[in-house]
């Protein structure tokens, strides 16, 4: 597979980065970048910083090997800032705080939340138009819980097949958290309930982190526990990305042991195309050495689409990193 090379990919992800910081911070109440919220009139400076990491990024992802390494690099550093943002907020530093009130970062209140508040629709919003863009990658280049899992999981080299009741097991906790939240809501909980409700949630899911995901490889966590992952892979189906495997294929099975999300399964590979539970991470593209692992787009060569995509999901991350916090 040729590299995603010349000079516009790295250009198009930093204006795309930047131009997506723009127009947050033009429609925000309050300001959004950390540069302004200290030093106001200085956010035009982070933003072309942010663009500048950008072009960075893409320019180390522009052949497969190169986005199999830096990719689980990148989502670790934004999981850093976030996180470290979140510290320095409750330690008293409240311009690190989204509004200076605190919010639990677990995925599941993405859906929950709104059930059970009937309203606030800011991270609802925020991640359906990832899905637009780039379907279920979501889950692997923006989520800010998913990169713990994927350390987790590297504990073990190759991955370990999960439980063949996984994929019923995550329907049924979707429809449990979806449940929960009208439940809560319906019985008048409190805030507080509520908050303790969501957050042992998120602590089971840390656990299955630690023990599964290190134990088998895979991400349990990302692929059984959190709803947020089934929505994702069911909406990334609307989208028009998607992860083919060619005619040319062995079926040497390599890219099974590539994959932590367990979408190559040996009859996904029959079927020619990935499980559900694809998030177009791409590491699997890497692994083939048939390089018959493409990513397709109406319209577009595999390398064309390939090079959209990381242009799409690298100007995402980037305004992520500026951006995101609680």
């Amino acid at each position: 597979m040729a590299p995603a090379g010349g000079a516009w990919p790295p250009i198009a992800a930093a204006l795309l980065a930047f131009a997506l910081i723009a127009l947050a911070t033009r429609l925000a109440p309050r300001p959004m970048l950390i540069a302004d919220r200290f030093w106001p009139g200085t956010g035009w400076l982070e933003a072309g910083l942010i663009a500048v990491y950008a072009g960075f990024v893409m320019r180390a992802m522009r052949t497969p090997e190169g986005a199999r390494k830096t990719r689980p690099r990148i989502w670790r550093l934004f999981t850093v800032v976030f996180f470290g943002q979140l510290l320095l907020g409750l330690l008293g530093f409240e311009r690190f705080l989204m509004s200076g009130q605190l919010h639990l970062p677990v995925p599941a209140l993405i859906v929950a939340g709104p059930i059970y508040r009937g309203g606030g629709y800011f991270m609802v919003a925020l991640f359906l138009s990832t899905i637009v863009l780039v379907g279920p990658a979501w889950c692997s280049h923006l989520c800010y819980i998913g990169a713990w899992d994927d350390t987790a999981s590297r504990a073990r080299k190759t991955p370990q097949p999960l439980p063949k009741w996984r994929p019923k097991a995550r329907l049924a906790i979707l429809i449990a958290v979806v449940a929960a939240a009208l439940a809560l809501r319906v019985g008048g909980a409190s805030p507080a309930t509520a908050a303790w409700v969501g957050a042992g949630f998120g602590l089971i899911g840390v656990g299955i982190m630690l023990t599964a995901s290190r134990r088998t490889g895979a991400m349990a966590h990302c692929t059984t526990w959190c709803p947020v992952g089934l929505a994702a892979n069911i909406l990334g189906k609307l989208n028009p990305f998607r992860l083919r495997i060619g005619e040319g294929c062995t079926e040497c099975r390599v890219c099974t042991r590539a994959c932590r999300y367990e979408a190559l399964t040996l009859d996904d590979i029959r079927r020619r195309m990935p499980g559900l539970s694809c998030t177009l991470c791409g590491d699997c593209l890497a692994s083939c050495r048939h390089r018959q692992l493409h990513y397709r787009f109406p319209g577009l060569s595999p390398d064309a689409a390939r090079t959209l995509f990381l242009v799409l999901v690298v100007g995402l991350h980037a305004a992520f990193l500026a951006l995101a916090r609680i």
